[in-house]
């Protein structure tokens, strides 16, 4: 699927670099919950680490954890 993107864009996404529009799409996907980390890392065109980078750069944030992983996260340091 080819995507035409607006022209306004080109003046947002330029001083982004170059992909901007694939990593900012892939990672709306993955704040979505759409796809994975990995998923999201791969369409982007990045490795892991410069995935995370950039999310934390963009986004303040790194990963996205579900409310019931950090739940269930708390529980078992209440366990111990």
């Amino acid at each position: 699927m080819l995507i035409q993107l607006q022209p306004e864009f080109d003046d947002i996404l330029q001083p982004l670099g170059s992909h901007a529009a694939e990593f900012f799409l892939a990672a709306s996907l993955y704040h979505a919950r759409k796809i994975s980390f990995s998923a999201a890392a791969h369409m982007a065109g990045l490795n892991f680490d410069s995935f995370k980078t950039r999310l934390t750069e963009h986004f303040n944030q790194g990963y996205v954890m579900a409310d019931e992983c950090v739940l269930e996260e708390l529980r078992t340091v209440e366990k111990l």
